[in-house]
């Protein structure tokens, strides 16, 4: 009996898919590789492949366009996530959010832990869930702990915008997409949110649409 494709070597699955060039494909909502959780890095990509695949990572976010991408969301079940962010938004959304430039990072077999007890709610989206978005209620600070794609320990605290994304690339990795997490009375197509929900914070759409913001 041949073996599954998911269930192949995962060295084989990433060499499979770098056999072309450009952005990978983006796995949507629905697929079982977005759900299973993730296998932690243990040497599984050697150290020319591994280099190979975090490019291809960092090509194909650039392409969607995102701010962060995990390894499952092309199909590869492995704790290894990319995250960058140039924050090109106007002041007022640079001050409600939070959202200041991250450089290009890579995560590998990350986790991450609330720091503080405040909550900050904003509309989110996700390549795997394409054309839609929904308010979801995240920690403002967490502490992130990781490896990079040298195997150098991270320990680091982030804030705002660029906690929001190491949140939700995480969750990407415990099988978890922002959508078990958001206020589905939020749901949002794009269109929706372009002619009615720009602002700055999602307080127009709390009241309108009826669902809670944390205090």
């Amino acid at each position: 009996m041949a073996t599954p494709p998911d269930h192949k070597p995962l060295a084989e699955l990433v060499e499979e898919l770098l056999a072309t060039d450009g952005p990978l494909p983006i796995v949507a909502a629905g697929d079982p590789v977005l759900r299973r959780g993730t296998e932690r890095f243990e040497g599984q990509l050697d150290s020319a492949l591994l280099a190979r695949f975090v490019e291809a990572l960092r090509v194909t976010m650039h392409a969607a366009p995102g701010v962060g991408l995990a390894a499952p969301q092309v199909g590869v079940p492995l704790r290894i996530a990319v995250i960058e962010d140039p924050a090109p938004v106007p002041d007022e959304i640079r001050l409600a959010r939070g959202r200041v430039p991250q450089p290009f990072r890579v995560l590998v077999n990350p986790s991450y832990d609330g720091v503080g007890t405040v909550r900050a709610a904003f509309f989110e989206g996700c390549l795997s869930v394409p054309g839609w978005q929904a308010v979801v209620d995240r920690f403002d600070r967490v502490r992130l702990t990781a490896e990079d794609e040298h195997g150098r320990s991270v320990d680091e605290v982030f804030s705002g915008w660029p906690a929001r994304i190491v949140q939700h690339e995480t969750d990407h990795l415990d099988g978890t997409l922002y959508l078990d997490r958001a206020e589905l009375r939020s749901l949002s197509s794009n269109q929706a949110m372009a002619e009615r929900w720009a602002q700055p914070t999602p307080r127009e759409a709390a009241a309108a649409l009826g669902f809670p913001l944390p205090d």
